[in-house]
């Protein structure tokens, strides 16, 4: 077992996690719509989620890797069959040729394990796919009801649960967004004939697993390797192949400071990774690189939470606020909000936490970050309200001037 001791070996460590996530190279992935398609594949999943102070998670996620990327891109990649959207640990876009691996759960979900609902309307399920094979695609939005709609998600009209059960199932699947709306079909018509279809065995989904997070984490821990899967027996499967694969020698595990053990391949600690720059990325909250909390803090010292759950009276720094990394590592975080009417970028909160940083490079960095960043927010000028320390503050507005 490797013992991380020294700032030296952290820092290298943490170039892997960085490196293999796409992070420290300006394209590692390719431009426009290649490069998304490419980089979905690479890092295994985007996550989808509703909210829109700033840019959707799933694109913002492809924005930090990939030059030219456009929301609209997303869609294309789900209507040229490159994607698919289901469950992974939440909601996601997936590698097309990662389907078959979506099949065990949806096995469960028709079983009977519950996901959304513990009664589903098994008739109301029948007459929509019959509607479905007959009519074509159908948003639930299209169909008529009679049930008032309530205030909270768990309301939804008896046909939205019905044809998200269908889709949880795998009877349907999302053939193309319109907007944030699904667009439901029977899944024989949306998916490409060349797609393996067979299920997984318990030993086939384990190697699966292990590899997509090798590939795209560099290294994980035990627990991370089935990040919030319930699934107990993928769960052992998984840790047998892991012990199997150390007896042999083509993992080995690497202990840090604070005690926690991740399992990598031999030698990936060796490997030549990209040079360190003065880059800064704006991250989503949901981006696959911070969503392991606990591994977020265990391998950079940097403790994120989302606070748009939390009551506006415990939030510390704001609604919706965003991960900064500068090199390889995570220096503060910013809350902002796109006015799309007036097409303006509010900072409302700025915050630089690390000490000891270049104040002219770290600055120089954020105004060239929140620049490509306004502009993916199809936003033309940008102001900051407040920062932290407090002393940046008009520096900062000084050099965020030319954006307006």
């Amino acid at each position: 077992m490797i013992t991380i001791k020294s700032p030296k070996d952290l820092a290298r460590l943490r170039r892997l996690a960085l490196a293999t996530q796409g992070l420290l190279q300006a394209q590692p992935y390719g431009r426009g719509l290649a490069g998304a398609r490419k980089a979905i594949n690479h890092i295994g999943y985007v996550q989808i989620d509703t909210i829109s102070v700033v840019e959707r998670a799933h694109h913002h996620v492809l924005h930090s890797r990939v030059p030219n990327f456009k929301p609209a891109m997303t869609n294309q990649l789900l209507l040229d069959g490159d994607i698919f959207e289901y469950w992974a640990h939440a909601a996601a876009f997936l590698p097309i040729a990662d389907f078959r691996f979506s099949l065990p759960y949806k096995h469960a979900i028709k079983s009977g394990q519950t996901h959304w609902h513990k009664t589903r309307d098994k008739k109301l399920m029948g007459e929509l796919l019959a509607r479905i094979r007959s009519d074509g695609p159908i948003r639930s939005r299209d169909i008529e009801t009679n049930t008032t709609k309530g205030a909270g998600w768990w309301d939804w009209k008896p046909a939205k649960k019905a044809l998200e059960q269908l889709y949880m199932e795998g009877d349907l699947m999302v053939s193309s967004r319109e907007g944030f709306q699904k667009v439901y079909d029977l899944t024989e018509r949306v998916l490409p004939s060349q797609v393996n279809v067979q299920m997984p065995t318990m030993e086939e989904f384990a190697a699966y697993m292990l590899e997509q997070q090798l590939r795209c984490h560099g290294f994980a821990s035990l627990k991370g390797l089935t990040y919030l899967r319930r699934n107990a027996a993928l769960r052992k499967a998984v840790k047998n192949l892991v012990n199997e694969k150390l007896a042999q020698g083509s993992l080995e595990q690497v202990k840090v400071g604070s005690g926690e053990i991740f399992i990598l391949a031999t030698g990936a600690l060796e490997r030549a990774l990209p040079r360190l720059n003065n880059r800064m990325l704006i991250l989503s909250p949901f981006d696959n690189s911070v969503i392991q909390r606990e591994r977020l803090k265990t391998l950079f010292q940097y403790d994120y939470q989302i606070e748009c759950y939390l009551p506006a009276a415990k939030r510390q720094y704001g609604y919706f606020c965003l991960p900064l990394l500068y090199r390889n590592e995570f220096i503060g975080r910013i809350d902002c909000k796109a006015h799309r009417k007036i097409s303006h970028l509010e900072i409302k909160s700025l915050y630089l936490e690390q000490e000891h940083l270049d104040e002219d490079a770290v600055i120089a960095a954020f105004v060239d970050a929140i620049t490509k960043f306004c502009h993916f927010q199809n936003c033309d000028s940008v102001s900051l309200t407040k920062a932290e320390p407090k002393q940046l503050t008009e520096p900062l507005r000084s050099a965020l001037k030319p954006l307006g």
